[in-house]
């Protein structure tokens, strides 16, 4: 490998590396524990998390067919890739200003972070194209996942002493969001540094725009999949039990601090562990995936998934949440990156773009659903423990248990239709179209 194409290379795995230190932060380990008792608090900060986090996918679902045709057809997805980062490197700056009681603030910026966050990932991934070739594309892409994992743990690890030393002082924790914004932008330089695009614009057909051709892309995709029986099977299933993952990783916090009171620091270390178990999964799972069939080892890795979100219902301790945090971590990241190739291995080699392109806008348009669920949930049966007479505290926790539920129930269906898939035709069928096309 010539060195340009491996700095290229390196230059989007810190990209990796910076954006995915803004998950850690803000959607994992502290902003969102910090908007939900801080910001808002008690069952309708819930609420408000769950909501925010559903419009902000509202948006990116809608937005995405469009930003997947400006990706495929234009030369400048490095351009709009810095747009809806300085998005959200700005957002999360401002996140730096909100403090108790601007619950409207904190939803507004948290939102804008949220798209810009969503929507850069987009071009990030389309960018791979222009930095490994096709044979090359599985380990780049594994490389650029671990490597991430790496940056949310760091990033973790500079904003945990200063809030240790400060005993959480609230000045110091909104500091970290500032912190995390810097961090995230001084981490992708290299990406806007190192990485050409090296693939020719296609040219918009006379008469036609982005949006008229991103509509046009999805109804001939949908033609092209609805032939791929165990395809579709496979994208409905994976839309139900993603919408499970989602709604653990957006409230993981949240449930630390309600159910166990869980401070800064200890939601801190537990995101680290979490971080760090997501790392060794996706390793795992990509050897037993190899090793045993895809498919199983995503059967293996959801039900892993399913228990350790049981195991929140009725685990009473403290200890026994890092316990299971760390099993979470381990099984969730296995589901993300298995989930990922088994889309590949069932599309058509000649439909390959099309049909990740397909999976990608799926994941994202029912994405807005479960937090949605997951908030509005909890605030009812919250609502509803207190209108029985039971304490505050005790109303919220049961609150929370309830919504826990429904993660569960999520992956549950999704597994129940991922067991009917058959791996063997699947691959059997996109084998056969490139065969004869």
């Amino acid at each position: 490998m010539d060195k340009s194409k491996r700095r290229a290379q390196w230059g989007w795995y810190w990209y990796d590396f910076g954006n995915s230190a803004y998950a850690a932060v803000i959607l994992l380990a502290v902003y969102a524990a910090y908007f939900q008792g801080t910001v808002v608090g008690g069952a309708e900060g819930t609420r408000l998390w769950g909501v925010s986090m559903g419009l902000a996918m509202l948006v990116v679902a809608f937005v995405s067919p469009v930003l997947g045709a400006i990706a495929d057809y234009s030369v400048a997805k490095k351009r709009f890739l810095l747009f809806f980062s300085v998005l959200s490197w700005t957002a999360t700056a401002l996140l730096f200003f909100v403090q108790k009681g601007d619950v409207l603030t904190g939803m507004l910026f948290f939102i804008l972070a949220e798209i810009g966050y969503r929507g850069g990932q987009v071009f990030y991934n389309a960018l791979l194209y222009d930095v490994a070739n096709t044979a090359e594309m599985g380990r780049v892409s594994g490389n650029g996942w671990a490597f991430g994992s790496i940056g949310g743990i760091v990033c973790l690890l500079f904003i945990l002493p200063p809030i240790v030393i400060s005993h959480s002082n609230v000045l110091v924790v909104r500091g970290s969001f500032a912190f995390t914004a810097l961090f995230f932008a001084l981490a992708t330089i290299p990406m806007f540094l190192w990485v050409k695009e090296t693939r020719t614009p296609k040219s918009l057909p006379a008469g036609e725009n982005y949006v008229s051709i991103a509509f046009k892309r999805i109804a001939s995709t949908f033609k092209s999949v609805r032939h791929f029986r165990e395809y579709v099977q496979f994208i409905v299933s994976f839309l139900i039990y993603n919408d499970g993952i989602l709604m653990a990783l957006g409230f993981a916090s949240i449930i630390g601090r309600v159910l166990f009171g869980m401070t800064q620091t200890q939601l801190i270390i537990f995101m680290i562990i979490v971080q760090f178990t997501s790392a060794l999964g996706a390793y795992v799972f990509g050897i037993w995936g190899e090793k045993y069939g895809y498919k199983r080892a995503l059967n293996w890795s959801i039900l892993l998934m399913i228990f350790a979100v049981l195991g929140m219902i009725v685990n009473p301790s403290l200890t026994g949440y890092y316990f299971i945090g760390a099993l979470a971590g381990f099984a969730l990241t296995g589901v993300q990156s298995l989930s990922r190739t088994m889309a590949g291995l069932f599309a058509p080699a000649s439909k390959s773009t099309e049909f990740f392109s397909f999976f990608a806008v799926a994941g994202k348009s029912s994405s807005f659903i479960g937090p949605t669920i997951y908030g509005l949930l909890a605030f009812s049966a919250t609502q509803f423990f207190t209108g029985q007479g039971v304490g505050a505290t005790l109303a919220e926790q049961y609150g929370q248990r309830a919504s826990i539920a429904t993660i569960a129930i999520f992956l549950i269906v999704g597994f129940l239709i991922l067991t009917s898939v058959n791996e063997a035709r699947a691959r059997k069928a996109a084998l056969e179209y490139v065969a004869g096309d």
